[in-house]
């Protein structure tokens, strides 16, 4: 994530055409999103998510969420949830503040961190040819898909990958809700969020898309930057913003 100025390069280079050299994308605005994914103890995922049904307001009074989901396949017992935050100060802010609700603390947090076995959670923007969409109805199914890319940055790859994922868009194959790359935790990372009617009509236009040649090409032009990838299908939980 790092690139050169132009006040840095030799005088000489000044009358040549300007060259984007940083290997990372441009960030316009502070915004980002954290991806938080909890696993949960399995004989009490479902006493965590009554739980959490019941003083996740406790939570979205201190700061936005986007949505929260019970991962159904490619992870048992998980939940994943994205927050939104104007900046790092905010989200500093939060958490102090949310270090100091007593009410917070004792009805929520006591009561759930001994059901989890592990918490992650990682830094994301979104991509600069993406914004934020909501599903066209509530209800369906969600596909977070996560590709971590060969060192070298949206320089290198991001092009492919932005083609690769609007030829899935544009013929309907999935509505894409939002595209991410990561800041902080595994780097590379790229994460497309997904909205399909239904598991079975995720796997109806997937296969219909096999066939489609402008899908083709572009998956196979993108490949080549690609290290390793995995998804989730995950349903909203009944008080998550996005279902």
């Amino acid at each position: 994530m790092f690139g050169i100025r132009s006040s840095l390069l030799p005088a000489a280079a000044s009358s040549q055409p300007c060259v984007r050299l940083s290997s990372g994308s441009q960030q316009e605005h502070r915004t980002f999103y954290e991806f938080r994914t909890y696993s949960i103890q399995p004989h009490l995922n479902a006493a965590f998510l009554k739980l959490t049904n019941e003083k996740i307001h406790l939570r979205t009074a201190h700061s936005q969420l986007i949505g929260y989901w019970s991962v159904e396949y490619g992870g048992l017992n998980k939940v994943f949830h994205i927050w939104k935050y104007d900046s790092y100060s905010q989200r500093a802010a939060v958490r102090a503040a949310l270090s100091q609700d007593p009410i917070w603390l004792k009805d929520y947090v006591s009561v759930a961190i001994p059901m989890l076995v592990s918490q992650d959670n990682e830094v994301t923007y979104l991509v600069p040819w993406s914004h934020l969409q909501s599903p066209p109805q509530e209800g369906g199914v969600f596909e977070l898909s996560s590709y971590l890319m060969r060192p070298g940055g949206p320089g290198v790859w991001g092009d492919a990958f932005q083609a690769a994922v609007t030829s899935h868009d544009a013929p309907g194959y999935g509505k894409l809700l939002g595209a991410f790359h990561s800041e902080c935790g595994r780097l590379n990372t790229v994460h497309a969020l997904w909205w399909f009617q239904s598991a079975d009509q995720r796997a109806e236009v997937r296969h219909r898309s096999h066939s489609d040649a402008r899908v083709v090409s572009a998956v196979r032009s993108c490949v080549g930057h690609l290290s390793s990838q995995e998804n989730k299908l995950m349903f909203p939980c009944p008080f998550s913003p996005m279902k």
